[in-house]
């Protein structure tokens, strides 16, 4: 968004003009999120104010817009690269060898620097997450970005999206409404796709429950602050209900603490310079509470100690005094350990035949989770299979991404949006990054954003604490960018010409 030279403004009178607006058979937006989207419609002054009334009235050569709170989000775009599951000429499923989004364009954007966003509502500032949702869209639908932290003012240009995918299901959980709420107030026309309502969908697609099916379980892992919504477990219920299903479905939700900050490679969960435990950490440790490593089922986590990816701290007694996990891989043991062990301590007996990803970032470790998963079927214990009943013998891991990505076709398709360009498929990714204006107590000494003032911000103000810049080799973790060459083939083709 620009910054601007300021303009005299009423406040009392924008306030009363978007109250009279937003009663015109709109959803409502909770008073605590109004300010940015009366900056955004209406405060010419405002940073982040995006001039609507100059989007084109033509969208379908604009590009398709995608967010999530950092670079998990880039699953989905792979499945929206690569996907071909309709005809091009009909518009009817059926592969035809062609790409479906052949020769869109896209933009995504990461916002790494505040993420994680599960750990908003823990600290109690989940208004502070609904507005870094809301800047998220505002970001995707104005046509100027940051081409560095340095800069005080955007020099950048951009397309507007034509549609908003939200990658993350963290944002979905929390800002869904509030999104659709702003874009019906813009006059646009962009509508908006979010993955959790696709994943709740595409688990009783595939299950393909039929009368008369025996009781089984769902198992849904995703942040914690999506879990603390019950986004998924409320979704689910409801098309349980639309689709007239009778066989009892049990639902088994649990929070991957740190996981998707593991994956993302965040230092305060994971730092493989390290051989020790250490005051900084932020992850799962030893204890009983939820979201603890549990000494007992220390055997069935069948965590990997190698290469500093397990920071342990023995006890006198031959124990462990402390446990840290420091590897992406420990934290996706320890999470479907964790979904199996709260699901037998709940006393239902249902096997669980699917498991939703209900984070972006969780599709990279796939691999592991299923090897875990194998591992606990036939883990013994004291003679006995604690976890095998509860395990049907095929399981099913849920993507949303995919998906997401057909809902995303059938939309554009409908709306008569799709770009059918002969040119090349492109894609501009950007990042968040701390703005360089900021003070050195609010950031580490790596230069992210300290955790207190990550998390303790205000809402409503003017402050740009982040600037969104191009994906470049300074921004990007090494890790991650061979994760994404490795697993993204289409994603990193298209992104990493553009690396600098």
């Amino acid at each position: 968004m620009r910054c601007r030279f300021p303009f005299t403004v009423l406040p009392a009178l924008l306030f009363v003009l978007a109250a009279s607006l937003a009663g015109c058979n709109r959803k409502e937006i909770p008073v605590d999120n109004m300010a940015v989207v009366n900056k955004a419609i209406y405060d010419t002054a405002s940073n982040f104010y995006v001039e609507f009334d100059e989007y084109p009235d033509e969208m379908r050569n604009l590009p398709i817009g995608i967010f999530d709170s950092g670079t998990g989000g880039l699953t989905v775009l792979e499945k929206l690269l690569s996907l071909d599951r309709f005809d091009n000429i009909t518009g009817q499923e059926g592969r035809d060898s062609i790409l479906d989004f052949a020769g869109e364009h896209f933009v995504y954007l990461a916002d790494q620097a505040n993420m994680p966003y599960g750990n908003y509502a823990a600290e109690g500032n989940s208004e502070y997450l609904q507005e870094l949702v809301l800047k998220d869209v505002l970001f995707l639908m104005d046509d100027d970005f940051f081409c560095n932290a340095i800069e005080e003012s955007t020099t950048g240009r951009k397309a507007r999206a034509k549609i908003i995918v939200v990658a993350c299901n963290t944002a979905t959980a929390y800002g869904l409404d509030l999104i659709e709420s702003l874009l019906d107030q813009t006059g646009t026309g962009v509508k908006v796709i979010g993955v959790i309502n696709a994943g709740s969908r595409a688990a009783l697609d595939e299950l393909a429950v039929k009368e008369g099916d025996a009781p089984f379980a769902i198992g849904v892992l995703a942040t914690p602050g999506t879990i603390a919504t019950g986004a998924y477990e409320r979704t689910l219920r409801e098309e349980i209900v639309r689709r007239g299903i009778t066989t009892p479905i049990e639902i088994v939700s649990q929070g991957g603490y740190g996981f998707a900050e593991a994956v993302d490679s965040d230092p305060d969960y994971v730092n493989p310079l390290l051989f020790a435990p250490r005051s900084s950490y932020r992850g799962p440790a030893l204890g009983e509470a939820d979201g603890s490593i549990r000494q007992e089922l220390l055997k069935a986590y069948n965590f990997d100690f190698s290469d500093n990816k397990m920071l342990a701290r023995r006890s006198p007694g031959g124990g462990y005094a402390s446990l840290q996990l420091n590897s992406a891989d420990n934290y996706a043991r320890f999470s479907i350990v964790s979904l199996l062990e709260r699901y037998r301590e709940s006393g239902k007996s249902a096997p669980i035949r699917a498991i939703i990803l209900g984070c972006t970032h969780y599709p990279f470790y796939l691999e592991t989770l299923k090897q875990c998963l194998n591992e606990l079927r036939d883990y013994r214990e004291d003679g006995r299979y604690p976890y095998r009943d509860l395990i049907a013998d095929e399981v099913t891991f849920i993507d949303p991404a995919v998906y997401t990505a057909i809902e995303c076709y059938q939309t554009l398709r409908a709306d008569g949006n799709l770009a059918y360009r002969i040119s090349p498929t492109k894609v501009e990714a950007y990042i968040s990054v701390p703005s360089n204006l900021l003070e050195d107590t609010c950031l580490t000494q790596e230069g992210f954003l300290t955790h207190a003032y990550k998390y303790g911000r205000p809402i409503g103000t003017e402050d740009q604490t982040t600037k969104q810049v191009p994906f470049s080799l300074s921004n990007l973790d090494e890790n991650n960018l061979k994760r994404i060459e490795e697993l993204l083939p289409y994603s990193y083709a298209l992104i990493a010409p553009s690396l600098k």
